[in-house]
């Protein structure tokens, strides 16, 4: 299924993915704040918003944001969580076709878990020309690592995976996050629009039950795209394996990897 097609399917989700992905660490917000040097009231665009998990922590900052999303449902979820926050507009739009009012210049660009959504052969050169002189450009994402020591069960469920063809490619285990390679970073460098400044790299853990596990994966485009008989097969066994578990839950580890560049 095609990149256009894939990033549609968040929409149909909007009510559950708020509640069911996990909000990004306090020390990334500080971070991306010391590293670009931006203040309140910085004027900020976010591409990509979601529901507003990543503009919730901004807006209470103190930040103005306007924030681009492409689903329906989506943006009237971010109006909802957003409501209290005057400075704060919602965009219905893909990041792609939107065009700001003549004159008007962003502090800082962001995008958090939505950047590889975006025409890769357009977003660098957009975001940098909407940016004021010495604008920075932020982006991050919401990966599952498998660092040392990571839950059994994620082993066992691959064996399901494979049965059903949807099997993980590469060599499993994949290595541990640190040893991951960011090609983000890369990225900004090729573009010729900007330096990167900093990057940071953020694990954290999780529990879940099985519902709370499921719902978890009935968000990612993936879970949402696949046949049900397989999405069916795979829940069935999440169930078994965590129901011969005394408390019934696993541990799920995130990471989150932050890259900012500063505009040439």
């Amino acid at each position: 299924m095609s990149r256009e097609r894939l990033r549609s399917t968040f929409d149909t989700v909007a009510s559950l993915y708020q509640k069911a992905r996990p909000d990004y660490p306090a020390d990334l917000y500080s971070d991306l704040l010391a590293i670009s040097g931006i203040e309140p009231p910085a004027h900020l665009l976010e591409v990509g918003c979601g529901p507003g998990k990543a503009t919730l922590p901004l807006a209470r900052m103190g930040f103005r944001i306007t924030a681009v999303e492409l689903g329906d449902a989506l943006a009237a979820e971010a109006r909802h969580c957003l409501a209290e926050f005057a400075d704060v507009s919602m965009i219905t739009s893909s990041f792609e076709d939107w065009e700001p009012p003549t004159g008007v210049l962003f502090d800082l660009v962001y995008a958090a878990t939505a950047w590889n959504w975006v025409d890769p052969e357009v977003k660098y050169a957009k975001a940098a020309a909407l940016l004021a002189e010495g604008g920075h450009l932020a982006v991050w994402n919401a990966d599952h690592p498998l660092p040392a020591g990571f839950d059994p069960f994620f082993t066992e469920i691959q064996k399901v995976y494979e049965e059903i063809g949807e099997g993980h490619d590469g060599p499993w285990p994949p290595p541990p996050p640190e040893d991951q390679p960011d090609p983000t970073a890369a990225e900004f460098e090729a573009s010729g629009h900007f330096a990167v400044v900093g990057t940071r790299l953020y694990v954290w853990a999780l529990r879940y039950t099985a519902d709370e596990y499921i719902a978890l994966l009935d968000t990612f485009s993936g879970h949402i795209a696949m046949e049900p008989a397989k999405n069916e097969r795979l829940y069935q066994e999440i169930r078994r394996l965590l129901a011969a578990r005394p408390d019934g839950q696993l541990t799920r580890h995130w990471s989150a990897a932050l890259t900012i560049g500063r505009r040439l």
